[in-house]
């Protein structure tokens, strides 16, 4: 019964129209040209590489798509156990008419030349987002993104701050500022006053959010100018900063930047726990994990600092979801964010969902983003969410607290899609 229960429920949020609300989709170029642009995506270059292929073997320079993508089918035998390789088929199969099971040595360069002729189609880009079910995307956007030459209704502005906090020391990065405001800065008033900058172009292209991927050593809290200042004249010399100094520059920026979504209403989305460069061997976006040691008690301050920005937050472990539960049960302005990276298989999903289902209140929860770099992959991504979901639905609701069926459904909605609306204001 559950299973016929969790279908019927999952076929009608399948219906629902949906807003993306975090991707790293370039919306001069959303969708893929080749199965290399889908094949090339990292959970296929670092699995493939985790199962012995050779780093050099994938990532060669010059290596040309159809070639790259003959290397990388080598290595499906070793993965078609996984839910990634699961969403390549699924994808395959809704888009390019694919009808085995697994992609192989044997069918893979009829589905290239399959592929790349539907690719090809001038309406590419709208085929797959109607087939997907998605109406809008959110972007993430470098702070000196000039937002131009894109449709920013469908395709919404997010600032992603991640180089300003913690990469400020950069030359380039600081040069970048520069052109972006036409401020150099020189002090901790004329950075806060560069940063306004930003945020006053980004709200004029219709930002939504405020963005930033954290190490699980961070613990912001409020830095003055005059100690932000000390800091940044060593900074401004191209001295090294000790790591007190860095640490004094990065908690300034990010206390201004918080600053300024309380100035333009802007959700601030926090991405917790990511430690950079664990395995600098490697591939390309394959050398990043988390660490269990972050807590969210490093936020105490923030949380309890700034209760009128909302903060929508995802954590990298799946063990860090009970602390995120709890936090988002008791801070008015914390809300549970999706299913983010190494906790994005159905396994943990699950998990996370019937827990953030039965303890947090139904309208600080966003149920799933893509984070997907090419449109083709929000349909597999959704699918598997939505079924998650159902499952929860069905077992905890309808069946254990005897809710009606339109009842899970409704919820079901709100997670899915109402909560982006109210949450982000779009």
């Amino acid at each position: 019964m559950s299973e016929l229960l969790a279908s019927r429920l999952c076929d009608e949020l399948t219906k629902l129209v949906l807003i993306d609300p975090h991707t790293h989709i370039n919306p001069h170029s959303p969708a893929s040209k080749t199965l290399a642009d889908i094949m090339g995506y990292h959970y296929y270059t670092e699995l493939a590489h985790s199962a012995g292929m050779p780093k050099s073997y994938i990532e060669e320079p010059g290596l040309d798509p159809r070639t790259k993508v003959g290397r990388l089918v080598e290595s499906l035998s070793n993965l078609d156990n996984t839910i990634q390789v699961s969403w390549l088929v699924e994808l395959c199969r809704k888009f390019f008419g694919f009808n085995d099971d697994r992609i192989t040595p044997a069918n893979w360069e009829s589905l290239y030349d399959t592929s790349a002729a539907k690719m090809a189609e001038p309406d590419w880009e709208d085929q797959c987002l109607r087939q997907s079910g998605i109406e809008r995307v959110f972007l993430t956007n470098d702070f000196d993104d000039p937002l131009e030459g894109f449709d920013t209704h469908k395709y919404i502005p997010c600032l992603r701050t991640d180089d300003l906090v913690f990469h400020l020391g950069k030359p380039e990065v600081r040069a970048r500022l520069a052109k972006a405001t036409g401020i150099d800065f020189v002090g901790g008033t004329t950075l806060r006053r560069a940063i306004g900058k930003l945020f006053e172009h980004f709200s004029a292209k219709g930002v939504r959010a405020c963005a930033i991927s954290l190490p699980p050593s961070f613990a912001p809290v409020a830095v003055t100018v005059n100690e932000a200042d000390a800091a940044l004249k060593l900074l401004l010399k191209g001295e090294s900063l000790s790591p007190e100094d860095a640490t004094t520059v990065s908690r300034f920026v990010f206390w201004t930047l918080t600053e300024y979504c309380v100035e333009y209403k802007l959700p601030f989305d926090l991405m917790i726990g990511v430690n950079r460069r664990v395995y600098p061997e490697g591939v390309f976006q394959g050398q990043d994990l988390f660490d269990q040691r972050v807590s969210l008690i490093q936020y105490q301050t923030l949380f309890n600092a700034f209760p009128q920005v909302k903060f929508p937050i995802s954590v990298l472990a799946q063990i860090s979801n009970q602390e995120l539960v709890s936090y988002s049960w008791i801070f008015p302005n914390v809300y549970t964010n999706a299913h983010w990276w190494y906790s994005n298989i159905p396994a943990y999903i699950e998990i996370d969902t019937k827990a953030r289902l039965q303890a947090v209140p139904r309208n600080k929860q966003v149920g799933y983003y893509s984070d997907m770099y090419k449109l083709e992959f929000a349909w597999p991504k959704f699918s598997m969410y939505r079924q998650c979901l159902s499952r929860v639905l069905a077992q905890d609701f309808v069946i254990a607290r005897r809710w009606s069926e339109e009842q899970a459904l409704s919820f079901g909605r709100q997670v899915l899609r109402g909560n982006v609306e109210t949450i982000f204001g779009v």
